[in-house]
C-alpha cells in the first residue's frame, strides 16, 4: 500500500436511493433506506478510498462496522457517503464514516478494513474450500 493513504484523507460518494436499495416489509408507501444498503455503500466508499492507494494485486475485506442508523432516507432521495482515515496500523485501516440526505444526517459510526493481498487470499480461500469439501 502507499504511503498516500494517512488519517484524515476522505472522499465523499454519493447515492440516489433507488427501491433496490429500500426495505419493502412495511409497504410501498414507507419504502426507506434499508440499513443493510446503507452498509454496504459505505463500504464501497471505503473500499474505494483504499483502492486509491493500494499497489498491485492488493484489495482490501470489511471485518467491523459500528453504525447509528438516525434517520430515515426516502425512496428518490440522494444520499452523500464520507469516508475518513482515522487510523491506519499495518494492513488495518479504520474509518470514520457519515451518511445525510438533504434533510438529516442519517448516519454516523466506524468501519474497518484489512488490506490484503488479493493472489494469498484466493488461495485461503481454496484450502478452506476444500476443507469443507472433507467436512
Amino acid at each position: 500500500m502507499k504511503q498516500s493513504l494517512t488519517a484524515g484523507v476522505s472522499a465523499t460518494r454519493r447515492f440516489r436511493v433507488d427501491e433496490e436499495r429500500t426495505i419493502d416489509f412495511m409497504g410501498e408507501e414507507c419504502r426507506v433506506y434499508a440499513t443493510p444498503s446503507l452498509v454496504r455503500d459505505m463500504e464501497h466508499t471505503c473500499r474505494d478510498l483504499i483502492l486509491d492507494s493500494a499497489d498491485s494485486g492488493e484489495d482490501s475485506v470489511g471485518f467491523k462496522v459500528s453504525i447509528a442508523h438516525k434517520a430515515p432516507t426516502l425512496l428518490g432521495m440522494e444520499v452523500a457517503i464520507t469516508a475518513t482515515v482515522a487510523e491506519v496500523d499495518g494492513s488495518r485501516i479504520v474509518f470514520d464514516v457519515s451518511a445525510s440526505d438533504p434533510v438529516d444526517t442519517i448516519c454516523a459510526g466506524k468501519h474497518e478494513r484489512f488490506v490484503v493481498d488479493v493472489e494469498k487470499t484466493r488461495q485461503r480461500l481454496k484450502s478452506k474450500a476444500a476443507k469443507a469439501r472433507q467436512a
